[in-house]
């Protein structure tokens, strides 16, 4: 097959998508990797030209490499994720109201192009996590206490475009994130960027039921094959702070052949499973029994790699060329 990987300028010397580009190539495919930010190409004739079996993304969210993937989708060529679901995950505002309307737990969002019109959120929401609706990598993500501290951060903030505000989630310090590969979840921990000091070793741990639930609705939701969710284990339970769609896949056990292997089919199909019409996205993904839940994190610790859940054949999403509605994402509380 060939293949045509745009890689952001910020991710040129990453291992995720570079690793999965090399093993592609020892497979004995072709792959072409176009860096957006630095790069010349005649990209109407490229597309129009159609060479190519797939077009995969890894950019940052204001990267132009969007436009490069739209418009390979716009003439029928497959897209790895679905470039419509892509855009909506990086829009972090629209991604939020399509979230709650679907049932997904995602605190309330409040959107202000200007710092300054977060003054009028009511105190009794604060403290809260704001950022741009643009945003990725933790860029700009700030933890205002009260409205006091808003006045001192809001510079900060000034040039950033949209802003979205949200009430922050009492937490223990550590974010559960779960990576979605081929239909199988795994969930990892980490410190949460908001509490560094926690100290917490980054690692693979078992998937709470309930988790594993929501995470599979993202996919169903979000038209998403290639994901990663936030989520963190509030005092009312787990909550969607972020998705990301192609993300790290850190400590998933050969994450690199996986990952690839998955590319190659979405490659080939075209498209993935969709959710029936007019299924919710509370009811659309099941959890195979047998999963043990974790009340909470800090998960204990495991003296073996933990089993990935594999989702239903439904839940695979609609992620790649073709789908037939318009999809979004989400943003959180990072």
């Amino acid at each position: 097959m060939r293949l045509c990987f745009l890689v952001e300028e910020h991710y040129r010397h990453d291992g995720m998508p570079l690793d999965v580009v090399r093993q592609l190539t020892a497979w004995g495919h072709r792959v072409d990797v176009l860096r957006p930010g630095n790069s010349l190409m005649a990209i109407s004739e490229a597309v129009r030209a159609g060479s190519h079996d797939a077009w995969v993304l890894k950019t940052v969210s204001g990267g132009p490499g969007l436009t490069l993937l739209e418009a390979a989708a716009a003439v029928g060529l497959t897209t790895v994720n679905d470039v419509r679901s892509i855009r909506g995950v990086r829009d972090k505002a629209l991604a939020a109201v399509i979230a709650r309307t679907r049932g997904l737990p995602v605190p309330v969002t409040y959107a202000a192009a200007r710092w300054e019109r977060l003054a009028e959120i009511p105190a009794s929401e604060y403290p809260l996590v704001v950022k741009p609706a643009d945003g990725s990598s933790g860029r700009a993500v700030r933890l205002v206490p009260t409205p006091d501290h808003l006045v001192g951060l809001g510079p900060l903030l000034a040039g950033e475009g949209l802003l979205i505000a949200q009430p922050y989630v009492p937490n223990s310090g550590t974010d559960l994130k779960v990576y979605c590969v081929d239909g199988e979840l795994y969930a990892t921990e980490r410190c949460s960027p908001l509490h560094p000091g926690q100290g917490v070793r980054e690692r693979q741990v078992p998937l709470p039921t309930e988790v594993a639930r929501i995470a599979g609705q993202v996919g169903e939701v979000f038209g998403l094959d290639l994901y990663g969710v936030d989520v963190l284990l509030g005092p009312d339970g787990p909550v969607v702070v972020d998705v990301n769609d192609f993300p790290s896949f850190r400590q998933v056990p050969d994450a690199v052949a996986r990952v690839s292997r998955a590319v190659l089919r979405l490659a080939r199909t075209g498209t993935a499973v969709s959710a029936p019409a007019g299924v919710s996205a509370a009811s659309a993904v099941s959890v195979p029994t047998g999963v043990s839940a974790v009340a909470a994190v800090p998960v204990p610790s495991v003296s073996s790699v933990p089993e990935p859940v594999r989702l239903p054949a439904q839940g695979a999403g609609v992620g790649v060329g073709g789908a037939g509605f318009v999809t979004g994402g989400m943003g959180g509380t990072i």
